[in-house]
């Protein structure tokens, strides 16, 4: 059976999205007057993931989605700031290009942890490293330098949004990257109307790690 492809997510404010849009039409223009080839992110896939699951067989969905929303009823809404420019794995030797979040309050990182932890329960991988939020803009085929690209927006503030639901996406890679669905979506700090349920650890499908993630981090190294 094919496998879907799943991660949780939290979508951007779209005044947040459009002042992204417009700082990367300002990128574009500088990286072909540099010669170099990126990738762009279409404004309506701006999102900060929160937990990426990767492969996983089609009938494990109601599992994750319930340990999604004890998760959220956990937790309460608050809001995040976007804010200055970088890439991965650095602006010398680029793949990717992102624009930071400030998370401060750590509201960010703990839901990540709880959503993370959650997951793990269930069988899926989790990763060792420090949650670092961001949004991806761009993507390289190959590593280049872009710091003259970002230089002169690298310190700009895109604004704010909040966060009050986590949203489970199953993603698709076609020609021009990675389409995304909603699968569900759980609102934080929901009371609970049934009893908890008990959920058996689910069966993840093979997933080839080769292509990253789709939030651009590259989880292979």
């Amino acid at each position: 059976m094919t496998a879907v492809r799943l991660f949780v997510g939290v979508p951007v404010a779209l005044g947040v999205s459009r002042a992204l849009a417009g700082a990367c039409e300002t990128l574009a223009r500088r990286a072909r007057g540099g010669g170099l080839t990126l990738a762009w992110v279409p404004p309506a896939r701006y999102h900060v993931t929160v937990a990426f699951l990767g492969g996983a067989r089609p009938e494990v969905v109601p599992a994750v989605r319930a340990a999604l929303a004890e998760v959220a009823r956990a937790a309460r809404p608050f809001r995040f700031r976007c804010e200055r420019l970088g890439a991965f794995a650095s602006p010398e030797r680029a793949t990717v290009v992102w624009a930071g979040i400030d998370d401060a309050s750590g509201d960010l990182a703990r839901l990540a942890h709880e959503a993370g932890a959650a997951m793990a329960d269930l069988g899926f991988a989790t990763d060792p490293r420090p949650y670092r939020p961001h949004v991806t803009l761009a993507r390289l085929k190959a590593p280049e330098p872009v710091s003259e690209v970002l230089l002169p927006l690298s310190e700009q503030v895109f604004g704010e949004s909040r966060c009050d639901a986590l949203t489970l996406y199953e993603s698709s890679l076609v020609a021009n990257g990675y389409e995304y669905g909603v699968i569900a979506r759980e609102a934080l700090g929901t009371p609970k109307s049934v009893a908890e349920r008990q959920t058996d650890t689910v069966q993840t499908a093979p997933f080839d790690a080769s292509h990253g993630s789709d939030d651009g981090w590259d989880r292979t190294s």
